[in-house]
């Protein structure tokens, strides 16, 4: 019988004096020592990252069986050339301003005077930022277009596009569970797909023929931003419930040219007074 057993135990560098930690592994009564500083450390497979993720790794564009000239190493070079991205894919992502719940309908949630007020200053603090933003896409919510039209105002030049897409929802059951949502499987089977099909279409390394970094301003709502940041991060998309954004806060996500993603900013609302700074609902 097979038994592994795992141990923290905490060490001091005898040549550099910082004290690190090491987790021992017994497997069939062997100790092995696993540890960043150690050389026989390996991340675990499941931490490892896809740089395939998105569909846009240049190596898996091209095909090297229907490049048979004589130059055909010098073709696959050119290929992966032409398919490779050059430039940053930047998605910024703002939640709405604070919006009345006790609505019946989407039009009747509305932004409250306090949800206009952050609106206008994300836009404010967007406009300070002299970033040249590539567009604006709206989730076509009320308390979305009226967050968006606010920013709008401060930022005049932006085109601005409406999705269906990112209108809130339920993308998958959240690990841990919270209340009763664990019944409520069709609005997950329903809203996830179009959740994802909405990651999809906007968290991509830039197109091959893209010269310029772009900068996407989305703006919508927190359970979407959420899922968005843990599949743009490979972390378990079961995890997005454990992130609690403000209204009118900016979360920015980059996208390199190699496929790696970094998170630059979660639920930022430095930008209001303390008097505005709201998350629920």
């Amino acid at each position: 019988m097979k038994l592994r057993v795992n141990k923290l135990a905490v060490g001091v560098g005898a040549v550099t004096g910082f004290i690190s930690s090491y987790v021992y592994t017994k497997f069939n009564g062997e100790k092995i020592a696993y540890a960043s500083w150690t050389t026989n450390y390996e991340p675990n497979p499941a931490a490892k990252w896809d740089y395939n993720w998105d569909h846009m790794e240049p190596k898996y564009m091209v095909n090297p069986k229907k490049l048979k000239s004589a130059s055909g190493d010098n073709e696959i070079n050119e290929s992966l050339e032409k398919n490779t991205s050059k430039v940053l894919r930047h998605v910024i992502l703002i939640r709405h301003g604070q919006y009345n719940t006790l609505g019946l309908t989407d039009n009747e949630r509305v932004l409250t005077e306090t949800g206009r007020k952050q609106a206008e200053l994300t836009g404010i603090r967007l406009k300070e930022l002299g970033i040249p933003f590539t567009e604006m896409v709206k989730s076509t919510m009320s308390r979305a277009q009226e967050t968006g039209s606010l920013i709008s105002k401060n930022l005049p030049n932006i085109p601005v596009t409406n999705c269906d897409f990112i209108r809130e929802g339920i993308p998958i059951p959240p690990e841990p569970a919270i209340g009763n949502w664990r019944s409520e499987m069709k609005q997950f089977y329903q809203d996830g797909a179009r959740i994802e099909a909405a990651f999809r279409k906007y968290f991509h390394r830039a197109d091959p023929s893209q010269e310029k970094d772009s900068y996407t301003l989305l703006v919508c709502h927190a359970n979407v931003i959420r899922y968005f940041v843990c599949r743009a991060l490979q972390f378990p998309a079961e995890a997005w419930l454990r992130m609690s954004l403000n209204h009118g806060s900016i979360t920015w996500i980059t996208i390199t040219p190699s496929g790696r993603v970094y998170l630059k900013v979660l639920g930022e609302s430095g930008h209001f007074p303390p008097s505005l700074v709201t998350s629920y609902p």
